[in-house]
């Protein structure tokens, strides 16, 4: 489609009539397989470390923020722990199902994203559906450095990935956390109790940055905070569902069809000439 095209498209669907849209069901159908495909990842990852620092929570947050070699003798233990083996299998089995976790959350998210843009017709929505899609890309490059990594640590070697690991993985929470903005402020035009939850999905997504700073401290923080705009997101596919199935009608309805478009005044006559002298 060409650029010109598009723009003409994405203006008619600003100015279309308030409609349910069905963007909400496949956002509520993939919102329901992250929650329960991260509730089942999240038991497949090794659930305890050999020593790792309390703030980092779960291994897998601590194998993400690994910085060192001591760090991964931290998580995995020494060859001498009888635990190495069972935790470096579960990591591994974690890493390679990720994928199919970032596929779900990254269609979630940006269903979502679409759902809000038709409900609200706001072209900031629609731009911020690349970001969750951009966070999988992340997510996925992560990945693939933790693979060498660990085969490096397995046989009892430095990799030099691991000084491009912090990269996309503070790109990725980022990315993350910049949805959850997005998603917060779109619900804060929703309503007064939808504002409410908007609102602390926002600021929920605050300690991304402390985590990315100080992961030692902060890192355990990461899930409640990406999971407060998921949840948001959830409940708001949910209701939008059940408006366009049952009621037939938007999540979103203010009244008429669109924002007006800023009146033209009309240009004023031209001034009359005046010959003579005028009158008193």
């Amino acid at each position: 489609m060409p650029v010109g095209g598009l723009q003409h498209w994405i203006e008619e669907q600003r100015t279309r009539p308030p409609a349910p849209t069905r963007a909400w069901y496949w956002t509520l159908a993939f919102g329901i397989a992250t929650l329960l495909f991260g509730l089942y990842l999240g038991q497949v990852f090794p659930q305890t470390g050999h020593d790792i620092a309390p703030g980092y929570g779960r291994p897998v947050l601590a194998f993400e923020f690994a910085g060192r070699q001591s760090d991964l003798e931290a998580i995995f233990g020494f060859y001498t722990d009888p635990q190495q083996v069972k935790r470096l299998a579960a990591m591994r089995i974690g890493n390679e199902r990720d994928y199919l976790y970032m596929l779900l959350y990254a269609a979630f998210l940006t269903g979502g994203c679409l759902a809000l843009w038709r409900e609200l017709r706001l072209r900031a929505l629609l731009a911020a559906a690349v970001l969750p899609i951009a966070a999988a890309l992340c997510d996925a490059w992560e990945n693939y450095l933790l693979f060498d990594i660990q085969a490096a640590f397995t046989l009892g070697d430095y990799s030099p990935a691991m000084a491009n690991l912090p990269y996309p993985v503070a790109a990725k929470f980022l990315l993350l956390a910049a949805t959850n903005v997005m998603i917060g402020a779109a619900a804060t035009r929703l309503g007064r109790w939808w504002a409410l939850f908007g609102t602390v999905a926002i600021l929920a997504a605050i300690p991304t940055a402390m985590a990315i700073i100080t992961p030692a401290a902060f890192a355990w923080a990461l899930i409640p905070s990406t999971a407060g705009g998921w949840l948001l997101l959830l409940a708001l596919a949910t209701v939008g569902t059940w408006q366009a199935a049952a009621r037939k009608s938007p999540l979103v309805d203010f009244g008429d069809a669109a924002p007006p478009a800023p009146a033209i005044p009309e240009p004023a006559p031209p001034a009359r000439s005046v010959f003579g002298r005028r009158r008193t």
